[in-house]
């Protein structure tokens, strides 16, 4: 028999403007060593609230998700690291940043090579024209230094 991979709504609760639980119980994570390139405690908190239709938008319950996916989170210590204020701020700032990128979609990617060439990607989940485009900003990246040992620099 196949699992059940519907979507659930029990997550939901119209009363709240934002669903910052789950963001401050993960960016807390980190500060307890599961880095950001670990995708095990917000993976486990999606799957509760989408899939199972836990209330991931309460902090308690975010946190119970979160040390129940990653060995050695203690839930009290956790709970209070997600509920500084340090925490939120860096939420806030990050979603800040995203913000100001006038995206519409996500995913979100944005590519920033050494010589400030910048590209942003939004709603692109194919990995083509990603790969396509970190090729070609490496290939401009090694041009530019390539010219740049046989050039005078540039005046500012």
């Amino acid at each position: 028999m196949a699992a059940d991979h519907s979507i659930q709504a029990d997550w939901y609760d119209p009363n709240l403007d934002e669903y910052l639980a789950p963001n401050l119980v993960t960016e807390a994570a980190i500060d307890f060593g599961v880095g950001r390139n670990d995708d095990r405690v917000r993976l486990a908190i999606a799957e509760a609230g989408l899939l199972h239709g836990r209330p991931t938008s309460q902090l308690g319950e975010a946190v119970v998700i979160a040390v129940a996916a990653v060995p050695g989170l203690e839930s009290k210590s956790l709970g209070d690291r997600a509920s500084s204020s340090e925490v939120e701020q860096r939420i806030r700032t990050t979603t800040a940043e995203f913000h100001s990128l006038q995206v519409t979609q996500r995913p979100t990617y944005v590519l920033e090579n050494e010589i400030g060439d910048r590209v942003i990607f939004s709603g692109i989940a194919k990995p083509e024209p990603l790969i396509a485009t970190i090729e070609q900003m490496l290939a401009d990246t090694e041009a530019q230094h390539a010219y740049d040992k046989g050039h005078p620099p540039m005046p500012e």
